[in-house]
């Protein structure tokens, strides 16, 4: 089973499957808490005094330390309903939703929905099952920092100032992803939105462009401060895969997979105006969990509205961003507040 934290993930899992927000939120708040520690917990008393732990989070951990594993954990692993929603929602552009309706009419495997002619998938689930071999493996931080190289060689002919930054699990010190994301803003108001379509066109034009779905930014001021949580912006942004050749791997030898050299690798790209830039990177930088968490905090504690793309003081009424730009602080001071509101999420 592994960890207790693993086992609490497994519980949050099983309640998101089944939309039940309040205990899935619960066990990966419980699950976080544990992963933070710094070190494992060695027997049930290493948990005294810790916060967030429920008395349903504190039986399954007693559970794992008197029998070696938890019961309730164990009847997760094994309903199938469970692990049929798990292997459909490995699927690029498959939800909970989406697996759950496939789940219910009979489907319990990725080769009977391919093989079901009345089933209709979307461009995102096509790309998703015809490259699933691939993108359903974990991504290397050699091979994240591979396609950085190529985006920002594009994105650099597009303006020589782009700042680019690699976010996500990997800018938290993971050596492993699902996929890559990356920042990318230019100092120049506005020119910002061309620079997505022009990393794209470039993508295709050099046969490296094997699926794009590009949404336009909704972002609107008028709209601030968002007092419910988003986990998505509304920042023009691609979710992408793309063709990454082995021999473009620092460390990986080529080597023939399927009759080919390269492999698909999902990669997602944001692109926020300068003076969004460090929101959106706190933002993006994850994870879900502690996105939550400190936009609670900055609420009840701070009686500040935080999102995606700014913080807002409910006790002057102003947006902070602005102060920052009346003060003309530099976009690199404002890259290293958030730096610093990450130290604490490792996660």
């Amino acid at each position: 089973m592994g960890t207790p934290s693993d086992a609490l993930e497994v519980l949050a899992e099983n309640y998101e499957f089944i939309e039940s927000i309040g205990p899935c939120l619960g066990f990966r708040r419980a699950a976080s808490v544990l992963k933070s520690l710094p070190a494992p917990l060695r027997n049930i008393n290493d948990i005294e005094g810790l916060p967030c732990l429920g008395p349903e989070t504190k039986a399954v951990i007693q559970d794992i330390f008197e029998c070696g594993s938890s019961s309730k954990v164990e009847e997760v692993l094994t309903d199938e309903r469970y692990r049929t929603l798990k292997i459909f929602t490995s699927v690029f552009g498959v939800g909970p939703k989406t697996a759950e309706k496939w789940y219910r009419r009979g489907l319990r495997s990725l080769e009977q929905i391919v093989s079901d002619s009345s089933i209709h998938l979307n461009k995102m689930q096509i790309a998703g099952f015809q490259y699933y071999e691939d993108i359903s493996k974990p991504v290397s931080k050699a091979e994240a920092e591979a396609v950085g190289h190529i985006i920002k060689e594009i994105a650099g002919c597009f303006s020589p100032d782009v700042t680019m930054t690699l976010t996500g699990g990997f800018r938290r010190g993971k050596e492993f992803g699902h996929d890559v994301d990356f920042l990318l803003t230019v100092p120049r108001p506005g020119k910002e939105d061309g620079l997505l379509p022009a990393v794209i066109d470039q993508l295709r034009i050099q046969g490296l462009l094997l699926y794009s779905d590009f949404q336009e930014s909704t972002f609107d001021l008028s709209r601030l401060p968002n007092r419910r949580f988003e986990a998505m912006d509304h920042f023009q942004k691609c979710f992408l895969i793309v063709k990454l050749k082995k021999e473009q791997v620092v460390g990986q030898q080529a080597e023939q997979r399927c009759g080919r050299d390269w492999k698909a690798v999902r990669v997602d790209l944001v692109a926020p105006p300068a003076e969004r830039y460090a929101f959106a990177l706190l933002g993006w930088s994850g994870s879900t969990q502690f996105e939550r968490d400190l936009r609670r905090y900055s609420r009840l504690e701070r009686n500040m509205l935080l999102d995606n793309h700014a913080l807002f003081d409910k006790t002057t009424c102003f947006f902070c961003n602005k102060v920052i730009h009346q003060r003309r602080i530099p976009m690199a001071r404002c890259d290293s507040t958030a730096s610093a509101m990450l130290t604490a999420n490792q996660d």
